[in-house]
């Protein structure tokens, strides 16, 4: 770890300028490794053990579609992070409600169609009650761009409900903002919390399919992705593995 970092005492934001979604997960993986912070996880995902982490980052990916996985060098012997046939199938997992029972949410459910749970009692027993909110969100914000225009700032989609502070593993991505300029869909996101080795390329990588259709019904072209995140994160496992990637392998982290 850098002397920078071992002395740091204010917040470093860090922004990341990528041509397409291979570009912006190897830059953030080379800038976590100079700029993050290591610390122990108190609470959630593999608690007790060391995560690195960057203390704010966005991430602006100006030509997203062009490249949509990561491309691991020639003879290479780091495992792919995702492909493109799990990206096909996160794509239903987005675009659609289908939830398994030890599934508290999924992100297709909060999109197309969200559901309140209320807590009743019938006959001395407590029951929880899904009360379905009656909106599809990807729906609603095409419609809004073809029947109003374009000159908006309302046209945003939300994951995070109040209630999700209670659950074990509230949702990672919280909003989805749109904006449609220069004749593109451009999307805005930001993640309370995001595993950068396996979850970043997956993860923009199904937003970027979202995008692409929700541009095609709206009548304009493909646009650009701002992600922004302050939990944007390694696991202590994948260490070595952005440091192979990355051509780090001498780089030390504490």
């Amino acid at each position: 770890m850098s002397q920078e970092q071992q002395n740091r005492t204010v917040l470093k934001p860090v922004h990341i300028e990528a041509f397409d979604l291979d570009d912006a997960w190897f830059r953030s993986l080379s800038e976590i490794l100079e700029h993050g912070h290591v610390y122990k996880i108190d609470r959630g995902s593999y608690a007790g053990q060391r995560r690195l982490e960057f203390d704010f980052v966005s991430v602006h990916v100006t030509n997203p579609a062009h490249q949509i996985i990561p491309i691991m060098p020639e003879g290479s012997s780091i495992p792919a992070p995702t492909s493109m046939s799990y990206i096909q199938q996160y794509l239903s997992y987005l675009l659609t409600s289908c939830k398994t029972k030890t599934e508290d949410y999924t992100y297709g459910e909060r999109l197309v169609d969200p559901k309140v749970n209320v807590e009743t009692e019938s006959g001395g027993q407590k029951m929880i009650k899904e009360i379905p909110l009656q909106c599809n969100q990807i729906e609603e914000v095409i419609k809004v761009y073809k029947t109003y225009g374009f000159g908006t700032n309302q046209a945003i989609m939300e994951i995070g409900m109040p209630s999700d502070i209670k659950l074990a593993d509230p949702p990672c991505l919280r909003l989805i903002d749109t904006r449609v300029r220069y004749g593109k869909l451009h999307f805005f996101l930001y993640f309370r919390s995001w595993d950068l080795w396996g979850g970043f390329p997956s993860n923009l990588g199904g937003l970027e399919l979202v995008k692409q259709y929700m541009a095609d019904e709206i009548g304009v072209e493909n646009g650009e992705i701002v992600a922004c995140s302050k939990g944007l994160h390694l696991y202590e496992y994948a260490w070595e593995l952005a440091k192979q990637r990355t051509y780090k392998t001498d780089l030390e982290i504490k």
